[in-house]
């Protein structure tokens, strides 16, 4: 999961970049609206946080212009602005929640987490490949009923390839959704992740499930399938 975070404040921004990493999400972080609009148009983000109040053009004029693009990404908006008309003119303006500032993370988290759940025209909490489940809320991982302790850019790549099984992931939409629009694709990083989660999810004994695709990337299969 990929979420694009609009603050002009450095340090709001990078707490809020901090706390939904914790979580589990990619994160983009943009500083004033044009560079939000640039992002949300050039990347593909399952949520957006947005402030309100930012140099060059607010949040209200970045949402509008976003949503002329016919990008429907949920959105929250973060404002220290707490009338009604407000909240009102946000809403209408095309966002899909409205958090006040000062905010609790933990209340960010949980509306994120309410966006995404309605986002999908099929709530699912689980997903299951062979005798390989993931709780999607509970965050844990079980393969043949024993317990898979994940960090959470395992936890996310995991995620990624159980989505899109059987068919194969790239290494550049691994990038994308795991890490962020800084990250240097050049690196081994992918590969190492890769060889991590097999070491945990493909142990010995176990058929493998994680495959190798050679000059597309990485595919999670049922080989009884």
């Amino acid at each position: 999961m990929r979420v694009l975070v609009a603050e002009d404040d450095a340090k709001v921004a990078e707490h809020i970049r901090r706390g939904i990493a914790e979580a589990g999400y990619a994160v983009d972080v943009a500083h004033d609206g044009a560079e939000a609009v640039w992002l949300a148009e050039n990347h593909q983000y399952d949520a957006m946080v947005l402030d309100v109040m930012m140099p060059v053009q607010d949040g209200l004029t970045t949402i509008r212009q976003i949503r002329r693009q016919g990008i429907l990404t949920p959105a929250i908006f973060l404002t220290a602005r707490h009338e009604l008309q407000d909240r009102v003119r946000g809403l209408d303006a095309g966002a899909d929640d409205y958090l006040a500032k000062p905010f609790s993370m933990v209340e960010l988290l949980a509306r994120l987490r309410a966006l995404l759940r309605r986002q999908r025209t099929e709530p699912v909490d689980r997903l299951r490949v062979a005798d390989l489940e993931l709780d999607l809320l509970a965050r844990t991982a079980q393969r043949g009923g024993q317990t898979i302790a994940l960090t959470n850019r395992e936890f996310a790549l995991l995620e990624l390839l159980m989505m899109a099984s059987p068919r194969p992931v790239s290494k550049t939409a691994i990038v994308e959704h795991v890490w962020d629009q800084h990250f240097d694709s050049g690196t081994n990083v992918v590969n190492v992740y890769v060889n991590y989660l097999r070491a945990k999810v493909d142990r010995p004994g176990l058929t493998p499930l994680i495959q190798t695709v050679r000059g597309v990337g990485y595919a999670l299969k049922d080989p009884a399938s």
